[in-house]
């Protein structure tokens, strides 16, 4: 996977150097850096995902472009719910959990009407794509 880890470098340097705004094919997006705890190294990972604000709240997809697996950072936020997410040029302490079905059920129907890449996603995998509540640390 090392290809997508450069590309995960490149978007991540390009955030940090422009106050949590990129380009390409984020250019416009709500995207977020999550930092997570590796289930298994106990490394910390950083990953670039598109969010939903819920007035303090964050949503999440674990959509990894319809494969039929989902992302590292989700196996790795089940195993360490505490995450720190990079939004603009703010660091927030956050804790992870799985939205309820009925959380979802607001939440999901939306994302994929404003971003129908995510419905794409969705058509391509057979599995539910989670949705991720991110949450002020206590």
């Amino acid at each position: 996977m090392p290809e997508v880890n450069d590309w995960n470098s490149k978007v991540i340097e390009e955030f940090r150097a422009n106050d949590g705004k990129v380009g390409g094919g984020f250019a416009g997006a709500p995207l977020l850096l999550l930092h997570t705890t590796g289930a298994k190294s106990g490394r910390e990972r950083v990953n670039p995902v598109m969010y939903r604000d819920l007035d303090g709240r964050y949503a999440v997809f674990a959509s990894k472009g319809g494969a039929p697996t989902n992302p590292d950072w989700y196996h790795n936020l089940l195993a360490n719910p505490s995450v720190q997410a990079e939004i603009g040029t703010d660091t927030l302490r956050l804790t992870a959990r799985v939205a309820s079905q009925a959380e979802r059920a607001e939440i999901w129907p939306t994302w994929k009407s404003d971003y129908p890449g995510f419905a794409e996603y969705e058509a391509k995998t057979s599995r539910q794509i989670p949705v991720v509540i991110l949450e002020p640390a206590g």
